[in-house]
């Protein structure tokens, strides 16, 4: 096949309206063949013949998009160094815009044999094995196509899986259940508009791959945090069988969801790949420049695991920052999304064994005028020694908040914590994100995620049941902060039910009401249970996807009512802080907290510790920010009661200083107030056990 010097400018494969330039970057490398295939997988081998920077690099005139192609890198194979070149082991090129097929399990795909001396290759070809790249070359229609760019602080976030919502909804045809395709259909996309949703955050979409160990178990990688392709949308998604079907069929979902006014963000895994440990298969990374992609131990046969699967992706070399940014572009400008979700972010903050909250991966972020501009949500915690950086990432980030669902976690289940804490979670943690310049909206708030209890199962068990995992119910977490309400597991007990009901409830509306950005795992609107299992990443069936015959309409009634409620009243979404003082003290007219006698607190009632009931008074009219017009922001003035205790309290309502009149929105115990129920100021009023009530001034 003719070949020509070509460009090491950029990377990959791309077609050019004539043929198709390969660049490759290895700085260990010696030679680098190309390796194409063709329709009965035989292969041909081509050097690439100039090498400019340590980017290998070719022009193929006779190449064109659909063809499968794979690398093949000559270099030292030197373990005790950190270099495992070997030729007889076909990579996928970290630049690959469509991937084909999956990784067939064989030693082949190992570094060493079996049982082998680890110094000494395994040269059996690993070519039948592995998955292909594909030549792809958009001409993706985008007209017509408007991104939504939704303001943080009118952001409410579906975290959701591809197949899981999609597998057994019966308004979805059978052919595209667990695809992009389905999740574009009308079916899909009117339940998320019932909802009242802005922005879908999807699990990992990038090409994974599923794990040796999971697939001897006959399980898979469901979640899909194990990534080999940072381009590539993952294929096993796609309805579109054909080579690099996939992307079209993900551009056209991305289109369908902007036009309905959702944004879409990716849950992105640049912390590890899944070349796993030295144990782990020769994939792509280790194969092309081991040493340069991961991040090694003093003896660089071993790798420095800060994300408990076995590898972490070194992000202080040049090439591997410009691999990520890459990608990151490609994503927001080729296909469109609207932002990130990292995955164990502080592991890209780690220069050497420290978390440096200002590293060069966020500096290039910064000034990046492309992804600087996008949704940047970080996980701010890892598996490493000072991994747990809740409220420390820079401007521009939001995060992931773990302390907002601790605290109300325990708030609800009755465990002892002040009421400062939950007053600082309720109000948007002005304590972790203030100080640096951020807003309330930096608060990603959220009780439960795809990683734990489901909302159901919070309420209805104490312990976790991951049987169906295979490891001896050894994984998952240990500390739930869950309450089975009485009983562990289902029951038909009419009164344990109507609990756990109300608890749902009381997380919901905490949720929607409180300041910061809200997330709703998928499927809680609906009673989604696991079973108890809170680690279901294996778990590709029933466990795991949503039941929609046996879905709580009522629960989604509720939950749907509150979002539309929430996205209607600003001053439950407020751009900016409360009122530059402390939030339990005097002299606050946007907010104030009221005893049970009605009496606003002071510091001897926010030094009792352990209060499990408060009124909130939220002032409607004291919004400081006008809206993007210029225009005021006036909203109406509410008064919030909780009850965290087991036994009901009697309230009284403040004077009517605070209010005259007020009429109630909805109370967790019976729910939304379908006709007009009023109040008088210094009314007595009774909360139920475990309960919560909104009133709306009225004058």
């Amino acid at each position: 096949m003719k070949v020509l010097p070509g460009e090491s400018y950029p990377l990959g494969a791309v077609f050019d309206g004539s043929g198709t330039n390969f660049s490759l970057f290895s700085k260990i490398a010696e030679k680098v063949y190309l390796c194409l295939f063709d329709g009965k997988n035989r292969e041909e081998r081509i050097e690439l013949p100039e090498v400019t920077g340590y980017r290998w690099h070719g022009y193929f005139p006779e190449v064109k998009p659909g063809q499968r192609y794979g690398y093949r890198v000559h270099g030292p194979w030197d373990p005790p160094s950190g270099h495992l070149c070997n030729p007889a082991k076909l990579l996928l090129d970290p630049y690959a815009k469509a991937i084909d097929g999956q990784v067939r399990w064989d030693e082949a795909l190992f570094p060493c044999r079996a049982g082998g001396c680890p110094q000494i290759p395994c040269m059996k070809d690993s070519a039948p094995f592995m998955p292909r790249c594909i030549v792809y070359h958009s001409d993706f229609d985008w007209r017509g196509e408007t991104r939504p760019r939704r303001q943080w602080h009118e952001t409410v976030i579906y975290e959701t899986h591809v197949k899981g919502f999609t597998a057994l909804n019966p308004g979805i045809p059978r052919k595209i259940r667990g695809t992009y395709a389905g999740l574009a259909h009308p079916a899909a996309i009117d339940h998320l508009k019932r909802l009242g949703v802005t922005a879908v955050e999807l699990m990992p979409v990038h090409q994974f791959i599923h794990d040796w160990r999971l697939v001897q178990m006959g399980l898979t990688n469901y979640w899909g945090y194990n990534s080999i392709g940072y381009f590539a949308p993952h294929n096993e998604y796609a309805s579109d069988s054909s080579p690099g079907g996939g992307v079209a069929e993900f551009k056209e979902m991305v289109k369908t969801l902007h036009g309905e006014g959702i944004e879409v963000i990716l849950d992105v895994v640049y912390n590890h790949t899944a070349e796993g440990n030295h144990l782990g298969p020769m994939l792509s990374f280790k194969g092309i420049d081991n040493a340069y992609y991961y991040r090694l131990q003093g003896d660089k046969r071993y790798y420095l695991d800060y994300t408990g699967t076995g590898n972490s992706l070194n992000m202080n070399p040049p090439h591997v920052l410009k691999l990520v940014m890459d990608s990151l572009r490609y994503w927001v400008q080729e296909m469109h999304v609207d932002g990130f979700r990292f995955d164990l972010a502080a592991t890209l903050a780690r220069e050497l064994h420290e978390v440096d909250r200002l590293s060069t991966f966020f500096d290039i972020i910064h000034q990046d005028p492309v992804i600087s501009r996008v949704k940047l949500i970080a996980e701010p915690w890892d598996l490493g020694e000072g991994g747990y950086q809740v409220g420390n990432f820079p401007a521009l980030w939001t995060e992931w908040n773990g302390k907002y669902r601790d605290c109300i976690r325990d708030y609800w289940r009755g465990e002892e914590q002040t009421m400062g804490e939950f007053a600082r979670r309720f109000t948007g943690s002005s304590d972790l994100y203030k100080d640096d310049s951020r807003r309330p909206h930096a608060s990603i708030n959220f009780i439960t995620a795809h990683d734990g209890f489901t909302l159901e199962d919070l309420v209805s068990y104490n312990e976790k049941h991951n049987e169906a995992n295979g490891e001896g119910n050894r994984d998952g977490e240990n500390h739930n902060r869950s309450w089975n309400c009485g009983v562990e597991g289902p029951t038909s007990d009419p009164e344990i039910l109507r609990l756990r009901a109300r608890q749902k409830r009381n997380f919901l509306a905490t949720l929607f009401l409180s300041q910061g950005v809200p997330m709703l795992s998928g499927g809680d609107e609906i009673g989604r249970t696991q079973k108890g299992n809170n680690n279901a990443y294996c778990q590709d069936n029933k466990i795991s996807w949503y039941d929609w015959k046996k879905a709580d309409g009522e629960l989604l009634e509720f939950t749907s009512r509150l979002i539309q409620f929430r996205d209607a009243h600003p001053v439950f979404h407020r751009r900016n802080w409360f009122q530059d003082q402390p939030i339990h003290g005097s002299g606050v007219f946007d907010i104030a907290w009221f005893t049970l006698e009605g009496q606003q607190m002071d510091e001897n009632d926010w030094g009792k510790g352990h209060v499990k009931s408060l009124g909130i008074f939220l002032n409607g009219s004291t919004i400081p920010n006008p809206n993007p017009r210029g225009e005021p922001v006036t909203d109406e003035s509410f008064f919030l009661m909780l009850n965290g205790h087991s036994k009901q309290r009697i309230f009284r309502l403040p004077g009517p200083a605070w209010g005259s009149v007020w009429v109630k929105e909805f109370d967790t115990t019976s729910g939304w107030s379908e006709k007009e129920e009023t109040s008088l100021a210094e009314t007595m009023l009774e909360l139920g056990p475990r309960s919560m009530i909104l009133l709306r001034r009225k004058s």
